[in-house]
């Protein structure tokens, strides 16, 4: 029964004019996955109006062809730009964008698509096989388990980025007070709106990643007059896609882990394409021997989240056909698609209506393919965007911000959005305060908050502690800080009192960190205006976040005061000498 259906699933793909819905999404797909902003979703929302009346393997070979190669595509801005194309490619940037500045695109857009397209069959062909054991994977994982981990989540973005725990984690207590801007989910009370009607629904991500990430880094091309590859040695520019395919077979076993955890982390509702590719690059991190070239451009830091990130699509597909449980915002609009056609999730997808299921699932796996193998033949012209100076591309990738920013709300506010937090992005860049940590704070703090409250009433307190999955996720927490401990400790002998970078200390460095301490003070002042239910949550997060950039603030001006490094004014370090 079930090979028959398979069978006839593919046929229904392959066949005209599915095929041809298949190769236009696939094709609209990395158009939007490379321009930063863009993303998956909006691409399905566009083309959403377009499967009204089609048939629904006509639909879903459109759509779905769309969906899957988005997260491959996005891997252009993320390795060629520094800047996200997609939430799902934020880990990619660690390790991506050195290797572009040393002159291997090439090489990590080969390893990159490679994986992307194995992680993607992989994520197809996991999702046909796990039907059976859907429900007791996800029935498992309550509001407790999804809400511990996204701080797993948190603690390794911010354990993993940067040169220091207490910036990468104190960055991330300011994208979760981000996430609290405007109304509060269980009272309808808005918070830190200041007054303003275009916050009053929570600050729109798009200007914020495009903000943090992209124009830093168009300034810095812009200021500097340089290349994105500068300086860079013969050896380096003697490596090709080749180079990149070779590496993911060095590195084959770690492919094939990365991939198993994002097909397993993405069925889990919500919290998915947000976290999966850091999970898998800290899983890369932590079980590699030599981790010592991580975040200045390993490979390995390509292979992990990408095979991760596209196995994930797969995954999240489980739980919407099986349970009609979205595991994120894509596959709401395709369950939303399902019911436009007449389809209902559940039973009926697993027997009657089986064949459409494994066209769904074929769609994915021949479209994952499909883009890997296009934009490995293109990746040779797209990596010479690397060696073209910094002049020509800054006019071009600032539309691209603009217009990305401007699909948030087309409001001018999205735009100064996007200049105030690129200015801020520029001198946390300068003052090494790590962005990745504050962008995923940010989005998982409007999933965090509301389970926190679920938590704490459904199990009257602190009970939801002792749940067995939520005391395995506390160890693997601990774990982690652990690690990323020993690796401050290796790398400056002393994790706890030592300066990190201690290059570059200076006057400026001192009061950027100040601006952290004000900002999460005045957060904690404002508390006192809420009922004790709205404020519990700022409140926590912003005396974690004042510890620790206090602390940070404690050792710069430690490190002036012994006179380690340079002391440049902040004249100097804007220009970026």
């Amino acid at each position: 029964m079930a090979m028959d259906s398979a069978y006839a699933g593919l046929i229904q793909v392959l066949s005209w004019p599915s095929f041809s819905y298949m190769l236009v999404g696939v094709f609209l797909g990395m158009l939007i996955g490379a321009i930063p902003g863009l993303g998956g979703v909006i691409g399905l929302i566009i083309l959403l109006p377009f499967t009204y009346d089609m048939e629904p393997v006509h639909a879903f070979a459109l759509l779905i062809g769309l969906y899957a190669v988005t997260s491959t595509s996005d891997t252009i801005s993320s390795v060629m730009l520094g800047v996200p194309g997609t939430a799902a490619s934020q880990a990619t940037i660690l390790d991506g964008f050195p290797l572009a500045k040393k002159g291997q695109a090439s090489r990590a857009f080969g390893a990159a698509f490679t994986v992307s397209a194995l992680g993607g069959l992989f994520g197809a062909v996991i999702l046909a096989a796990s039907f059976p054991l859907a429900l007791p994977i996800i029935v498992s994982f309550g509001s407790p388990e999804l809400f511990m981990l996204g701080i797993l989540g948190l603690t390794m973005v911010g354990g993993l980025s940067g040169g220091s725990l207490n910036k990468g984690v104190a960055a991330a207590c300011l994208g979760l007070l981000l996430s609290t801007i405007g109304y509060e989910d269980s009272s309808a009370i808005p918070r830190f709106y200041f007054g303003s009607i275009y916050l009053i629904d929570g600050l729109p991500i798009i200007p914020v990643i495009l903000g943090l990430f992209a124009v830093p880094e168009l300034i810095s091309l812009a200021v500097k007059n340089t290349r994105i590859a500068d300086q860079v040695d013969i050896e380096e520019q003697k490596s090709t896609i080749w180079d990149g395919i070779k590496d993911v077979y060095t590195h084959r076993w770690l492919a094939l882990r990365c991939a198993t955890i994002g097909t397993y982390i993405g069925m889990l509702p919500g919290l998915g394409a947000a976290i999966v590719d850091w999970l898998a690059y800290g899983h890369a991190f932590q079980s590699a021997k030599d981790n010592s070239k991580f975040g200045s451009g390993d490979i390995r830091g390509v292979i992990a989240p990408e095979t991760a990130n596209n196995a994930s699509k797969g995954g999240a597909l489980l739980p919407t056909i099986v349970f009609g449980i979205p595991g994120n915002l894509g596959t709401s609009i395709l369950l939303s698609v399902l019911l436009i056609v007449g389809l209902r999730p559940g039973p009926d997808l697993l027997t009657t209506n089986l064949d459409i299921t494994f066209s769904i699932i074929w769609t994915l796996a021949i479209a994952n393919l499909l883009a890997g193998v296009l934009l490995l033949i293109w990746s040779k012209q797209v990596s010479k965007l690397a060696l073209i100076s910094g002049h020509l591309i800054v006019p071009g990738g600032l539309l691209f911000v603009f217009m990305g920013a401007w699909l948030a709300s087309t409001s001018i506010e999205d735009w100064l959005c996007l200049i105030g937090f690129g200015l801020f992005g520029y001198l946390m860049k300068i003052f090494d305060w790590p962005r990745p940590p504050l962008i995923l704070a940010m989005i998982l703090g409007g999933l965090l908050e509301p389970r926190l409250h679920i938590n704490m009433q459904a199990y009257e307190g602190l009970n939801w502690l002792g749940r067995p999955i939520v005391l395995i996720i506390i160890a693997v927490i601990g774990i982690t800080v652990l690690l990323s401990l020993k690796r401050k400790t290796n790398t400056n002998g002393d994790a706890l009192t030592t300066i990190p970078n201690p290059g570059i200390f200076s006057k400026a460095d001192a009061l950027f960190s100040i601006a952290f301490c004000l900002i999460f003070a005045w957060v904690i002042y404002s508390c006192s205006e809420y009922p004790k239910s709205v404020a519990a949550f700022p409140l926590t997060v912003a005396i974690l976040g004042l510890s620790l950039a206090g602390l940070t603030t404690l050792k710069i001006i430690i490190g002036l005061f012994k006179g380690n490094g340079p002391s440049l004014n902040a004249g100097e370090q804007l220009i970026g000498f």
